[in-house]
């Protein structure tokens, strides 16, 4: 397959990628138009809220959406080169969970029940890396050794529901990375597990990201998060980009109304005990919802034509794009 890219230093190029669900209200958007770049080494964080198009995105660059409901309607999704959305499905096999690695926020709807957390493991193994069975299971045990799993001889022949929460994780860590991709696709990866089990989850990640060489999305509702672990940062509302910029440049300068809503909603070291977080009003619209103008001027009940009219993305500085809204974002 003929390779294009804009630039070299990008691993993954996402333009205009617009998806929809078949439903009950007809065939509604979750992802709108949305594009962003994925450089070479780098983690990109995309955040917003639940309803907000996260995941919808992330399962679309690799072609994992529900079927038959799920269509992607327009777009280009180029990695490493080739575009996705055109590939066979013998290429997108060996891409998934090959050179792309996928770390779900529920590993035990990502896990096989009734299958020894071993076997799962070694079928990754066997498939892109052609190992023999025997093979893959030695090798699983050094997997997760990596991901520093405790006493993983024994842990191979456990099933999954023997596992703590953070246990099960490391094991989907370790799926996920077995073939050592080239990207890394974590989806919200420390949903459900307590405080401590997060951190070395999210130092986890960034320490195999790092030993790898690899590039990683992480989609995640936590702007703490984001800082901590992403280079660029992707803040996503009513299924499209609303902002995006390098992390450092969007904390310390953010433009559209709702990534400051955002971040107004961290806690800080400097606040009192029991302080009131500020909140954002309302919540998001349901998709068969959606206005075609601004959708953060609907959640707050704005009336006018920005409700009519997309905004433009437009870029503020370099690299720092904004959905020019006149009144969700000062220009």
């Amino acid at each position: 397959m003929k390779k294009i890219f804009k630039s070299e230093a990008n691993l993954l190029e996402v333009r205009n990628l617009t998806t929809a669900f078949q439903t009950e209200n007809g065939l509604v958007r979750a992802v709108d138009d949305v594009s962003f770049d994925v450089p070479r080494g780098q983690c990109v964080g995309i955040v917003g809220e639940s309803g907000c198009g996260k995941s919808v995105t992330a399962m679309s660059l690799v072609r994992l959406l529900p079927q038959p409901a799920g269509k992607i309607l327009r777009g280009r999704v180029m990695f490493d080169g080739e575009d996705v959305l055109k590939m066979s499905y013998s290429r997108l096999r060996d891409l998934r969970g090959g050179q792309v690695g996928v770390i779900f926020q529920e590993p035990l709807r990502a896990l096989n029940p009734v299958h020894r957390i071993g076997e799962q493991i070694a079928e990754t193994l066997m498939l892109h890396r052609g190992l023999t069975h025997e093979a893959a299971l030695r090798e699983a045990v050094d997997i997760l050794n990596f991901v520093h799993m405790p006493d993983p001889e024994a842990r191979i022949n456990e099933y999954p529901m023997s596992l703590s929460g953070g246990m099960r994780q490391r094991v989907v860590i370790a799926i996920a990375l077995a073939c050592r991709p080239k990207l890394i696709i974590a989806d919200e990866p420390t949903t459900a597990l307590d405080v401590t089990v997060q951190q070395q989850i999210l130092a986890l990640i960034r320490e195999l990201k790092e030993q790898m060489g690899s590039s990683a999305i992480l989609i995640t509702h936590d702007l703490g998060v984001i800082a901590q672990n992403c280079d660029r940062v992707v803040v996503m509302y009513g299924g499209r980009v609303v902002e995006r910029a390098e992390v450092h440049e969007l904390f310390a300068n953010p433009r559209h109304a709702y990534t400051k809503a955002l971040l107004a909603s961290m806690p800080r070291p400097e606040y009192a005990r029991k302080t009131h977080l500020p909140t954002i009003p309302g919540s998001v619209a349901a998709i068969h919802e959606f206005v075609p103008g601004c959708r953060f001027c609907q959640r707050m009940g704005r009336e006018g034509d920005t409700l009519i009219d997309r905004p433009r993305l437009v870029e503020v500085s370099p690299e720092h794009f904004v959905e020019a809204c006149p009144l969700c974002t000062q220009l």
